[in-house]
């Protein structure tokens, strides 16, 4: 695995990570799409995990 991955994945998970920030601070955040952001979080985070 490179570096230049990893550090990308790293990049896209916080990138999702403030985009579900502030999608939870609006008067009335679309479910549908935090939910949809969380699972592409989540898929990036066990990429991540199963890297080491």
């Amino acid at each position: 695995m490179n570096m230049s991955h990893l550090s990308a994945l790293k990049s896209r998970h916080a990138d999702l990570d403030a985009k579900i920030a502030n999608e939870e601070r609006r008067p009335a955040p679309d479910v549908g799409l935090l939910a949809q952001l969380k699972k592409q979080k989540l898929k990036i985070k066990e990429e991540l995990f199963a890297i080491g």
